[in-house]
């Protein structure tokens, strides 16, 4: 379809929007589809109520009571499960081999860290760090310190990186920036730390099955092909900007599996033009449910968060920066925030496991104090 317009509109989205007016976008397919800009003299954020299912949620996940090598599971769906996970610090008789055959799994370190022993070899992990673990791929988390993850199953595909079009393969990470897994110096790491992992625990069908053997699952000599783990930090990724112009989050997709999109949103410089709009717009995504992992810094577009929070806004539901953000936007130069968002074409379902820890209110956050 051809653009068509009427009324009062601006000829670039985000930038030169009328004095004391509002720019709503209205998309398809998240951020990737048509898209139209409408002005207007309030917010849709205005509520005085919302009746019904459709709400916004808050959860401190920083409350949820931990429980060890197990994943807590948040929010899921046909395509996507999202879990948390905390790995202690233990010892080497109490170590257990994990495989997924339900889908791929990808780890978002939050806190801690230490080394993944796969059958491909050894990775490393820190705060800020993904690992991506092909379905049914064997792997023990030794941590040198107690360790939180955010966890991301695909159910129906593998992860892929995303289409960067235009901008280039090497755009917002270059490729050659995953880690590899490293055999040689898993079997290092194997000698010096007398490892003897005995057990595998296999989940399918959110079913946990044990394979008990006699030595050490940790026994590859060799291998090839195209199929293993890998590694990727934050701090080896180029977030994507303009100086000019907000770019939608669709421009800092990490990973694509069927059904949802991976994005990370890091610390940048703001716009620098005097008319540009400088905060997250509003926007209803129309056809996505949205997570937010809130991992560090200061979260500019929201009030009242701290690190270890995450966020549900489900599709249809109009969202946008807090009226606090938009008031205290000022002088402000950078942005200081690190957040993982997951969009799901399919509604998520809540996990009854966080009701406890929901900050129920968090609906009214958008209203003017």
């Amino acid at each position: 379809m051809h653009q068509y317009q009427q009324g009062k509109y601006t000829t670039q989205g985000h930038k030169g929007i009328p004095e004391n007016h509002f720019e709503e976008e209205q998309g398809r397919k998240g951020f990737f589809g048509p898209v139209s800009h409408l002005i207007k003299p309030q917010p849709s954020t205005r509520w005085k109520y919302i009746e019904g299912p459709l709400k916004p949620h808050l959860y401190d996940l920083v409350e949820i009571a931990k429980q060890y090598h197990q994943w807590q599971r948040l929010f899921y769906n046909s395509d996507a499960g999202i879990y948390q996970m905390w790995v202690p610090k233990k010892t080497n008789e109490e170590l257990k081999s994990f495989r997924n055959a339900d889908g791929d799994t990808l780890y978002f370190c939050h806190l801690g860290s230490g080394e993944v022993f796969t059958e491909y070899g050894l990775l490393t992990y820190s705060p800020g760090q993904y690992i991506l673990l092909p379905k049914c791929c064997q792997h023990t988390f030794v941590a040198s310190e107690e360790s939180k993850f955010l966890v991301i199953e695909s159910k129906t595909s593998s992860y892929r990186e995303p289409d960067r079009g235009m901008v280039g393969k090497n755009a917002f990470y270059d490729p050659a920036a995953f880690g590899k897994p490293d055999l040689e110096l898993m079997h290092t790491r194997k000698k010096e730390l007398s490892l003897n992992v005995k057990t595998i625990e296999v989940k399918r069908a959110q079913a946990i099955t044990k394979f008990l053997y006699d030595d050490c699952v940790y026994d590859t000599v060799g291998w090839k092909g195209d199929f293993f783990p890998i590694t990727l930090h934050i701090k080896d990724m180029m977030p994507m900007l303009s100086a000019r112009v907000h770019l939608p989050p669709s421009a800092h997709t990490t990973f694509v599996a069927n059904g949802f999109v991976v994005c990370t949103f890091l610390p940048r410089p703001l716009e620098t033009d005097a008319d540009a709009l400088k905060v997250p717009f509003y926007h209803q995504n129309i056809d996505y449910d949205e997570v937010l992992f809130y991992h560090a810094g200061n979260f500019f577009s929201r009030d009242n968060l701290h690190a270890g929070m995450a966020t549900l806004h489900p599709a249809g539901f109009p969202h946008g920066p807090h009226p606090k953000a938009v008031q205290g936007i000022g002088n402000k130069t950078h942005t200081d925030e690190v957040a993982v968002m997951i969009d799901t074409w399919q509604p998520l379902s809540i996990d009854t496991g966080i009701e406890k820890v929901e900050i129920t209110n968090y609906w009214q956050s958008w209203m003017k104090k």
